[in-house]
């Protein structure tokens, strides 16, 4: 444990899908190079599920910034929440470096969510800890309007 620094300089936000009601379909963050942290937390928080809805969600890798090869990290991906009991929910997926293929050349990742059957209300976020190159704050999205520690 690192006691004497603050969460914000062991941790960045790397990758959003913002606050939204996410159209039937698939939405996506942004690619996250996994070469500058150890591993990345990807939450995923659920408001209110459409009628007959269902939320899948998954970590995709890709060999470049622009999701070429993109694929599924095997085994990480929630089983499928559905609206009945599934309102108000969140879950989460822990990726590290050695979930990759980094044996073909993938070290970018991203997570997708796939809203089924309705529309429905979500957002999230990825998160990066331990980066190899600066702290939390020099690392995270030009969208993240302030860190206070």
């Amino acid at each position: 444990m690192m006691g004497n620094l603050d969460p914000s300089a062991r941790v960045a936000m790397v990758g959003v899908i913002p606050a939204q009601q996410a159209a039937v379909g698939a939405i996506s963050s942004g690619w996250v190079d996994m070469r500058n942290a150890f591993e990345v937390l990807a939450t995923l928080n659920i408001g209110v599920i459409g009628a007959a809805g269902t939320i899948d969600a998954r970590i995709e890798q890709a060999t470049d910034v622009n999701g070429a090869g993109a694929k599924p990290v095997a085994g990480l991906a929630v089983a499928q929440i559905v609206k009945a009991g599934g309102d108000n929910r969140q879950a989460a997926i822990t990726l590290r470096q050695e979930d990759m293929d980094k044996n073909a050349g993938y070290r970018f990742a991203r997570i997708t969510v796939t809203v089924g059957g309705a529309a429905s209300f979500l957002s999230a976020m990825l998160v990066a800890f331990d980066l190899r190159y600066g702290a939390g704050g020099a690392n995270q999205l030009s969208s993240v309007a302030q860190t206070v520690s």
